[in-house]
């Protein structure tokens, strides 16, 4: 016999999951849409890349305009992604809870 499916063979899909997903500290949240994750990106961007022109710019005075976007680019993104933006979208989180378990009462 051969295993492979035929063209007019359908494979059996799985159902989807009728309720969210639940970790050890409660339901999993939905993803929040892109235009709450872009201004919550913007929330963290811009204060970062303000403070860094602030900060690089004597250092960088006399350097192409390319490479100082280079350096302050190589200090914000990782601070960013790795500390500012896991903290804003955690207290986005909670501002969720906090409303739904306020509507749930």
């Amino acid at each position: 016999m051969n295993s492979t499916l035929s063209p007019t063979t359908t494979a059996s899909v799985p159902a989807a999951p009728t309720q969210a997903p639940v970790t050890s500290h409660g339901p999993v949240p939905p993803v929040p849409s892109i235009h709450v994750r872009a201004v919550i990106t913007w929330l963290a961007i811009f204060p970062l890349v303000t403070v860094g022109m602030m900060v690089v710019a004597p250092l960088t005075e006399g350097w192409h305009l390319v490479l100082r976007a280079l350096v302050l680019t190589l200090v914000v993104v990782p601070v960013a992604v790795y500390v500012v933006l896991p903290r804003l979208f955690a207290g986005y989180g909670a501002l969720l809870r906090r409303r739904n378990s306020r509507k749930t009462r």
